[in-house]
């Protein structure tokens, strides 16, 4: 069973030098969707922290920016943070935008300092869940809105196929934010242009609820 765990590509490939760079260029086309969608479902605002993680050139970080919101990128890989400061300097934005290198393991921002966070096709690589969950707790806001985005994927994909998250691995992952003391936790499919997504979402309401 564990190809089940929401983190099922952990120990994937880093995306650093001129992978990181191709890789990242790839992301660009299409995400806008993507990030238009979690804006979307998010309510972002201009009174909004928006934490970005697992950023990659940095899409929806500015889709958020673009919405008046102060953002935040977290990656760990530098070329794909290199890529998101040169393509947001020719991107009008009315909020602020930063760029960190780190994961969601690494994390070192103020506490309760995001009213939304979200994670787009990054879950499915994060080293440990359990670890990344602890951080995140500690940053979100009471109130708090996160959404984990992945590409749905089938059972028993293999390969690039695979990158994603099965219907049980989405409802494992929400599984595991109802433990923790998220509320209002769900899980959405969505179709964005030819792909499919599914959604985790929930509420943090507090550092008090984490049992």
């Amino acid at each position: 069973m564990a190809d089940l765990v929401p983190n099922h590509h952990a120990h994937y490939r880093q995306f650093g030098g001129l992978f990181g760079y191709l890789a990242g260029l790839t992301m660009i086309v299409g995400r806008g969707r993507d990030a238009r969608l979690v804006s979307d479902l998010a309510a972002v605002g201009s009174d909004d922290v928006v934490l970005d993680i697992g950023c990659g050139p940095g899409t929806a970080a500015r889709q958020a920016a673009g919405r008046g919101a102060d953002v935040i990128g977290l990656d760990p890989s530098a070329p794909m943070l290199r890529l998101a400061g040169l393509i947001s300097r020719f991107r009008p934005i009315s909020g602020a935008l930063e760029w960190r290198q780190a994961s969601a393991e690494t994390m070192d921002l103020p506490a309760d300092s995001a009213s939304v966070c979200w994670s787009i096709a990054s879950v499915h690589h994060w080293q440990d869940l359990e670890t990344g969950l602890d951080r995140l707790e500690d940053v979100l806001a009471p109130g708090a809105r996160f959404l984990a985005v992945e590409k749905r994927t089938a059972p028993g994909a293999t390969g690039i196929a695979s990158h994603g998250w099965t219907p049980d691995q989405a409802e494992l992952f929400a599984s595991m934010l109802t433990d923790r003391g998220f509320a209002d936790v769900g899980v959405s499919n969505h179709s964005v242009g030819r792909r499919d997504v599914v959604i985790v979402s929930g509420t943090w309401p507090g550092s008090g609820n984490n049992g």
